[in-house]
């Protein structure tokens, strides 16, 4: 019984390892960019990965046939989603460094990774994250255009030579 146990350890270790071996990479691209941090200097993401990979191996003999990269995508939107809610809302959250992803808010990058970067159909994205399928067409076409179309900044103040007063 205890050899049994053993080999389905280690067995269970080794396809756990190579599924980390195909997918740490783009699960780790797609951390860094609901982040928005630069992929060399990446924290929060290396952090949000690594608990989704930590779940999805709890959680490993209880996937019978469903897809692993999809348990560990789902736990790492709602985590996300989660530690943005708690930040600040889901609205702005908390600054994030320059980059393109950055002038978005976390819900808005959140919809945008899954839907353009993973692929994740309308129906599918608003399941996981508990919006009606509308929304996320919303979310996602705001997001798209605050990215082709950023708002322009305001021009700084010019001001003119000081006049003494007398």
């Amino acid at each position: 019984m205890q050899e049994r146990q053993a080999s389905q350890g280690v067995r269970r270790a080794r396809e756990f390892e190579a599924f980390v071996a195909g997918a740490a990479g783009r699960l780790l691209h797609a951390a860094t960019l609901l982040t928005a941090e630069a992929p060399d200097d990446n924290p929060r993401a290396c952090r949000l990965l690594t608990l989704s990979l930590a779940h999805t191996y709890a959680c490993w003999d209880r996937l019978g046939g469903e897809d692993p990269y999809a348990c560990a995508r789902q736990h790492m939107a709602a985590r996300f989603a989660r530690e943005a809610w708690h930040q600040h809302g889901l609205g702005r959250g908390r600054p994030t460094p320059p980059g393109t992803l950055a002038a978005l808010t976390p819900q808005e990058r959140l919809v945008l990774v899954l839907r353009l970067y993973e692929g994740v159909a309308e129906e599918q994205a608003a399941a996981l994250l508990g919006l009606p399928p509308e929304r996320v067409r919303v979310i996602c076409d705001r997001a798209i255009t605050l990215l082709t179309h950023p708002p322009a900044r305001p021009a700084p103040a010019v001001r003119g030579p000081e006049v003494a007063r007398s």
